[in-house]
């Protein structure tokens, strides 16, 4: 018997993931936003709730996701709950990378941009520290999970 003891990570079934989704989001709803959103602190993230273009319909486009903050920046990963397609919101923001952020304290405008290379070798270290089992799980993905970077941007002139 080997002494390396291999983890293997077990994701929900698909269905109970979507569920979970649908319920933080009608809690978020229901409440006018008073439920759902936390800031982050020290080794745990917080949720925003981030409202994209869709890239096909034009429509707004809601989701709740969790986040820390790297100086102005808002920092997630582009999981679809760690399965392998990438999410929709991510995809809208690849067309369409201007977008807006709820958090706990107000409503933020940003421009969506994925990390790279040593930016983005730091931003998964301070990711890893939150989930220790992050690269576990990144492992079940066929391809890396990107690391999004949600840089604030000017209020538009009225």
């Amino acid at each position: 018997m080997s002494s390396t003891r291999e983890r293997r990570m077990i994701l929900p079934p698909r269905w109970f993931v979507r569920v979970a989704w649908r319920v933080h989001r009608g809690l978020y709803r229901v409440t006018g936003g008073r439920v759902g959103l936390r800031r982050p602190k020290p080794k745990d993230y917080g949720t925003i709730h981030l409202t994209t273009t869709g890239r096909r319909s034009g429509r707004e486009r809601g989701v709740i996701l969790g986040y820390f903050e790297d100086g102005p920046n808002l920092v997630t990963m582009a999981m679809n709950g760690w399965a392998d397609p990438e999410p929709a919101w991510w995809l809208n923001l690849q067309a369409h990378p201007d977008a807006k952020v709820v958090v706990p304290d107000g409503t933020r405008l940003v421009h969506a941009r994925a990390a790279r290379g040593d930016e983005r070798s730091r931003l998964w270290s301070t990711w890893r520290e939150i989930d220790t089992g992050l690269d576990d799980f990144a492992a079940l993905r066929s391809s890396e999970t990107a690391v999004v970077i949600l840089e604030p941007r000017p209020d538009p002139v009225l």
